[in-house]
């Protein structure tokens, strides 16, 4: 029988427990999978704490993303097999030794990545590439500020922008996250508890403003944001506070610019696809080409998860925090083909 992580009701870390789960089968146009790795998110942290509303027919258990091998496969899937290493874009459930998902949102590990480093990826490659690649369409020596530049979204959002030619500039809570995200390709680093970052923004670029923003902090952030925005700018916000906040429209109509939310886990499964889709053909040669590098702080073993967790909202990370099953400690490698 599998086991997998399981909370009974809304609280801290130490709600989470390891326990037996029942064994599922694919769909038609499922596949399963025995989980090497999981990604934590900032999500995960939200929905155990109560906070995250859970789409309708997601899998039971946190988790939206995971590395592994694919041991059966639905009737219907002809692009996947037994057998085949793989990460995948989950709607939940990977916090667990066995997880079922929809075949289009599998993608083949990158040439060179371990399950572990692979397991990091799927979420965050999703998230900037459908944001900033598809709705803004930067493009080279455009600028992007990138808010939580040293993050989980953040380190990979810097390096994708940085490897496409845009100048980056990123906000960090410490010394050492600017540092961080300087390394992983930042042209500028604003530490935003101690530095305004729309002024610093704006003097960056000679008053002009940055084409893009990537968001991660919500209503606080908002009319400070279009504050950074240049002329026909793109204001995109992937999480934080969804209150209400007051906001100034014309500051966004004089520059003729839009402002995008978005969320990715209650997307229909044919919308994941594509972006699957996407980051495998744009994305992924660009990690096998060593432009962008999956940035793991640290990893805990499965039945650890409440002390990952407790880890992660400490905020001290750069990159992501992931969980390892028995099947990785068996034996792991890195992807070749």
């Amino acid at each position: 029988m599998p086991h997998a992580i399981r909370f009974t009701h809304p609280g801290g870390p130490d709600m989470l427990r390891l326990q037996d789960v029942e064994g599922v089968e694919p769909g038609p146009e499922e596949v399963r999978i025995t989980v090497h790795a999981a990604g934590i998110n900032n999500a995960d942290l939200l929905e155990r704490r109560g906070h995250y509303p859970v789409p309708p027919g997601a899998p039971p258990g946190l988790g939206l993303e995971c590395a592994g091998v694919i041991d059966a496969v639905g009737r219907d899937v002809t692009t996947w097999n037994v057998g085949d290493r793989v990460c995948a874009l989950l709607t939940g459930g990977g916090y667990a030794e066995q997880v079922v998902t929809h075949a289009g949102q599998v993608m083949p590990i990158p040439r060179g990545l371990s399950m572990v480093e692979a397991a990091a990826l799927p979420e965050v490659a999703c998230t900037v590439y459908s944001n900033l690649g598809v709705i803004v369409g930067l493009e080279a020596e455009q600028a992007v500020l990138i808010h939580g530049g040293a993050g989980g979204i953040g380190s990979f959002a810097v390096q994708w922008a940085a490897a496409i030619g845009a100048r980056v500039i990123a906000t960090a809570g410490s010394e050492v996250k600017m540092d961080a995200a300087r390394t992983l390709g930042a042209d500028v680093a604003i530490n935003y508890r101690t530095q305004d970052f729309v002024r610093v923004t704006l003097a960056e670029t000679d008053g002009w403003g940055v084409d893009a923003i990537l968001d991660i902090i919500g209503a606080p952030y908002l009319a400070r944001n279009v504050e950074c925005l240049a002329p026909d700018g793109h204001l995109v916000t992937i999480g934080g506070a969804a209150s209400s906040t007051p906001f100034d429209l014309w500051a966004l109509m004089s520059r003729r610019a839009t402002v995008s939310a978005t969320l990715l886990r209650a997307r229909p499964v044919e919308q994941k696809a594509q972006i699957v889709a996407g980051v495998v053909r744009e994305v992924f040669p660009l990690i096998e080409a060593g432009l962008i590098r999956a940035v793991v702080d640290r990893v805990f073993p499965l039945e650890n998860a409440a002390a990952a967790h407790d880890y992660l909202e400490r905020g001290g990370t750069i990159g992501k925090v992931v969980l390892k099953t028995n099947a990785a400690f068996a034996g792991d490698g890195r992807a070749k083909r």
